[in-house]
């Protein structure tokens, strides 16, 4: 099972995972569900975390494009400094996706140059 079935499973038995304010897995719902789930929940840290950090970026990109009915696209990078570079993108109509870009090739002028050029109209 993959995180993001696991992650689905959780919440189909009751337990809805979550990105806590600190950036930790914060798990609620029933709490015998919630106690059942606690090993596998650690045993899995990294991956769950990776995953609802991913799902928060792809929402944050979807709410850029409803926020802003006449873009075509909308571009999220939360830290430019890490390595790699983590660039979550939505391109209306067509879309959203995840690059990973090592940090010594990241140009944001440049993404969005390519981005503008390769996401005309549909």
């Amino acid at each position: 099972m993959n995180t993001a079935e696991l992650i689905e499973q959780a919440t189909a038995e009751g337990v809805t995972l979550a990105l806590s304010p600190s950036g930790t897995i914060k798990a609620t719902g029933d709490q015998t569900a919630v106690n059942k789930w606690l090993p596998t929940i650690r045993d899995n840290k990294t991956g769950i975390l990776c995953e609802l950090h991913r799902e928060r970026r792809h929402a944050k990109v979807v709410a850029m494009l409803e926020a802003a009915p006449g873009t075509r696209y909308a571009v999220h990078v939360a830290d430019a400094s890490t390595d790699p570079v983590v660039v979550a993108v939505g391109i209306r109509k067509i879309a959203t996706f995840e690059l990973e870009i090592p940090h010594q090739y990241y140009d944001g002028f440049t993404l969005l140059e390519l981005i503008e050029k390769h996401s005309g109209d549909r």
